[in-house]
């Protein structure tokens, strides 16, 4: 099977790249490397690999990458709130009229992998979230997951995953999810200011998330035209829980504010168990996670972007 992965040089594509290969899969990649292209280096030792430079945007770029493909893994997109919030004319651009691009050039035969996102569910006090919850996404970056989402199922000959909080390692770092930032935190400046601490989070570890696709690939006759919530039902903690858990392996101070807002108010706990059901598990607990990020810390000088969370 030839695996299309679009954004194939972030966060998750570096993880979910070597998966795929190791296990006998044609993929293919665009990205535009607006992070850099360094985490791809490995993969072209093998055969079974191949990059294409191009913008999802671009009608030719995203003809040539489609040609002869028989899976698309969609993960390209403006990621997260802020960046939506400081880029709302790329933000739309790319997760969404570059998704109705993609629909319009994809061959109905073509089977579409779609990396949602929990943020769809919005403040969701005492409730905990099935596929079935009404949606209420708060920011631009929800509201267009959502939208994107639609449009997919829609089409049909799809599979959609509304992914728990990301956190981990992975060849392309990400230091903006909530897990990585607050430990990071800890490591470089032994300070950690939070508020909102009593709010909600479900997390998944970068290398699930991965794990999650090419197992979708397998199972995909019983998946087919269904959005599943994916994430582990033993890892929803709140932000103070998070904050005692990296605690427990590296001091630091930290500080409960009484004063500061999450513009992205995300406070939900989520059911898995409809993914669960059919066989998947994710392997990696979040003290795994904080141990791995403990671990490159020093070898990472990139700071954290943002001063709280």
């Amino acid at each position: 099977m030839k695996v299309l992965i679009t954004g194939g040089a972030g966060y998750i594509g570096t993880s979910l790249t070597p998966l795929l290969l190791n296990k006998g899969y044609h993929v293919k990649a665009i990205d535009n490397l607006s992070f850099g292209g360094e985490a791809l280096i490995p993969f072209f030792s093998y055969p079974n690999y191949s990059f294409q430079k191009g913008d999802i945007r671009d009608v030719s770029s995203m003809k040539q990458a489609l040609d002869g493909i028989d899976c698309i893994i969609h993960l390209a997109g403006i990621v997260g709130y802020p960046a939506c919030r400081k880029y709302p004319k790329e933000s739309r651009e790319i997760n969404l009229d570059a998704n109705r691009l993609l629909l319009d050039l994809a061959s109905k035969e073509q089977l579409i992998l779609y990396a949602s996102t929990g943020s769809t569910y919005g403040e969701l006090i005492g409730e905990l979230c099935t596929e079935t919850t009404p949606l209420n996404p708060l920011t631009d970056y929800g509201k267009q997951k959502m939208e994107a989402e639609e449009m997919i199922m829609n089409r049909g000959n799809a599979v959609s995953f509304r992914f728990a909080t990301a956190y981990g390692v992975s060849p392309r770092l990400r230091l903006d999810l909530l897990i990585n930032d607050f430990t990071f935190k800890a490591v470089k400046d032994k300070t950690l200011i939070v508020y909102e601490k009593h709010f909600m989070r479900t997390f998944i570890h970068v290398r699930d998330m991965a794990r999650s696709f090419l197992f979708a690939l397998e199972h995909f006759d019983k998946m087919n035209d269904e959005v599943y919530n994916v994430g582990d039902n033993a890892q929803n903690f709140s932000k103070e829980q998070i904050c005692f858990m990296i605690r427990e392996k590296i001091e630091y101070y930290l500080h409960f504010a009484e004063i500061g807002k999450d513009l992205d108010q995300r406070n939900y706990m989520v059911s898995y168990k409809k993914i669960t059901d059919l066989g998947f598990q994710c392997n990696t607990s979040v003290s795994e996670g904080i141990d791995e990020l403990l671990k490159v810390a020093d070898v990472v000088e990139i700071k954290s972007p943002f001063s709280n969370v």
